[in-house]
């Protein structure tokens, strides 16, 4: 940063339109990308899952609350966790304040983790969050998505995780997953994303990105190394 570049106003006023003509470029291909996904072919959802929530048992499409789609983030909490995934937490930061705005573009939001329910209320209120969230350790929800795994799994190396065996050691992971419901109340598995796919949901990192120091992630010892949970912010 000490010895970055610096021109006149008129070079920089070049340099800044070349990079808006690539930036405008980006923006017409990722319109491009968000058509052909919406343009996927889909997946009925044939098993009916069955969730622990505040108001008492829910099923898939109960948890749509009569809107015909439903965005899932699948947050990491293990039923043996004392308390929810650090990076998870970060994510869900971001949830506040967004689900009545979906609502109004008919789309229900709710996160869905495999831990008990008064486990997640807990933590919820020790978050200080309000997005539905809802439990799936009665049924096969986490296990059918591939977002949780059984100690077999972990111990005979059949975890599969974004699309291929992984090694990984943790039983949870996170993952996005989209779904539809028509009218005969039939429900469709259209989308659903891990990883650097879930950057879009993160306003923050879409705050920190334009600025002179980005991420600047480069020298950790793994990317999200900096990421606290809210309550622990300024500590180790």
């Amino acid at each position: 940063m000490q010895n970055h570049k610096v021109v006149s106003r008129g070079e920089w006023l070049v340099a800044r339109q070349e990079h808006l003509a690539n930036a405008k470029e980006f923006t017409r291909l990722r319109d491009q990308l968000s058509q052909a996904r919406r343009e996927l072919p889909w997946v009925k959802v044939e098993q009916v899952y069955w969730f622990d929530t505040p108001e008492g048992k829910q099923t898939l499409i109960e948890l749509f609350a009569g809107r015909s789609q439903l965005i899932v983030y699948h947050f990491m909490v293990a039923s043996n966790w004392l308390e929810g995934c650090p990076i998870c937490s970060f994510w869900a930061d971001n949830f506040n304040g967004i689900v009545v705005h979906l609502n109004q573009r008919d789309i229900s939001f709710v996160a869905i983790s495999g831990a008990p329910l008064e486990k997640l209320e807990a933590y919820k209120r020790r978050m200080g969050w309000s997005f539905p969230w809802v439990s799936s350790g009665s049924s096969d929800f986490n296990y059918d998505y591939q977002v949780s795994w059984t100690p077999a799994q972990m111990q005979n190396g059949s975890k599969i995780y974004r699309y291929r065996a992984s090694d990984a050691s943790t039983e949870d992971a996170p993952r996005v997953s989209v779904s539809y419901q028509n009218q005969q109340r039939a429900v469709f598995h259209p989308y659903f994303c891990y990883a650097r796919g879930l950057d879009i949901l993160n306003r923050t990192y879409h705050f920190i990105d334009p600025v002179p120091k980005g991420r600047d992630e480069a020298g950790l010892p793994w990317f999200q190394a900096w990421v606290r949970r809210r309550d622990r912010l300024g500590r180790p």
